[in-house]
């Protein structure tokens, strides 16, 4: 409620529903078909794709679980797979091939709960990597294959997007908490340390750090500062970073679509900025891997193309695209792009501190 309040305060915008952005081990996705048929001499209209897609929906998945998304893939007319978009088109049966994403409806009702509590409607709940993906990547790599690779603190969840749309979505368990854990009990420091030691010293590649460059810290207990090797750091780190993406490569191969991203891999979130990451995930998923910052911006360019940010303005992108924003708060003539950036533009100038 707090955080809603000065966020309000700053921003000079009342916050009264939200998008918000779902992650975690809980997230599961899985492949349907639906199919309906069309009646009469006529083309094959959007409440037909609106009908295959609840046909889709309606698979059998546990009372504990709840549907996300639901996400075509492509579509089949009387047999004639990989159509993409079948309005307009004539056909006896429709079928979809869908990707369902659930999550546990435990974790999103005690979520919803937390922000109803401090006055917000939930919109709607959007998968993380999805929400990345929108601000992230471009119409060229979404066509050609790629993985979006979201590390945020917790988990690093991935995206793979081929043809335009979400082919597999998955959550790895491992985060740069796990690094900040790893340094916390390599140098018997507070976590907060650790966190500020990763941040200012961390690098993920041992060998592009020399050996003779130190830094100080003060450990628990009676406070007296060490001399500690950035190269020996940058081990610690290293051997995190490349069990973290050991694990993105195996999630790839068991997805099946491994050979297809010929785009490769686009990694963002907070824990993207750690130098020498890219280097790690190009050499273990043996493609080529570029770190991303939210894309088609203009205005404070610099203060939004953060990956920090990747998540929020992805969901505000989709929140304009489904028209969750009012129109008053949308510039007139302006498209989705524009319009979002206006609004991001408002907000960050007022949120963020100004330089010296």
């Amino acid at each position: 409620s707090a955080s809603v309040h000065k966020a309000e305060r700053s921003s000079g915008y009342d916050i009264t529903r939200a998008f918000v952005s779902v992650a975690g081990s809980h997230i599961a996705s899985l492949t349907s078909r639906g199919m309906v048929g069309i009646v009469g001499q006529r083309s094959i209209r959007p409440d037909d794709l609106e009908k295959a897609m609840e046909a889709a929906r309606a698979i059998a998945i546990p009372h504990n679980r709840e549907v996300l998304h639901v996400v075509p893939r492509s579509y089949t007319l009387d047999g004639q797979e990989g159509v993409r978009s079948p309005v307009g088109m004539h056909a006896f049966r429709l079928e979809v091939d869908a990707h369902i994403i659930t999550a546990s409806s435990t974790s999103i009702a005690n979520l919803e709960q937390a922000i109803q509590a401090a006055g917000v409607y939930v919109d709607r709940f959007i998968l993380n990597p999805l929400a990345a993906g929108d601000a992230v990547l471009t119409p060229q790599e979404r066509e050609g294959g790629v993985v979006v690779i979201d590390i945020g603190g917790g988990t690093t969840d991935l995206a793979i997007f081929i043809e335009g749309t979400v082919w597999h979505t998955a959550v790895i368990p491992v985060g740069g908490d796990h690094i900040t854990n790893d340094i916390t009990y390599w140098m018997k420091v507070p976590f907060e340390l650790a966190e500020a030691v990763k941040i200012q010293h961390g690098h993920a590649q041992a060998r592009a750090v020399s050996s003779l460059e130190t830094f100080l810290v003060e450990p628990f207990g009676d406070g007296m500062p060490i001399e500690v090797k950035r190269n020996d750091l940058a081990m610690v780190v290293e051997a995190r970073v490349e069990e973290m993406f050991e694990l993105v490569k195996k999630e790839i191969k068991r997805s099946g679509y491994d050979g297809l991203l010929r785009a490769g891999a686009v990694i963002t979130g907070g824990c993207s900025q750690l130098p020498g990451i890219a280097d790690v995930a190009a050499r273990i998923l043996d493609c080529p891997v570029r770190l991303a910052k939210p894309e088609r911006l203009t205005g404070m360019a610099d203060a939004l193309r953060n990956p920090s940010y990747s998540t929020s303005v992805g969901l505000l992108r989709l929140g304009l695209e489904m028209q969750a924003l009012p129109e008053k708060e949308i510039p007139n003539g302006s498209n989705a792009a524009s319009g979002i950036t206006g609004l991001l533009n408002n907000l960050l100038r007022r949120l963020l501190p100004d330089e010296e």
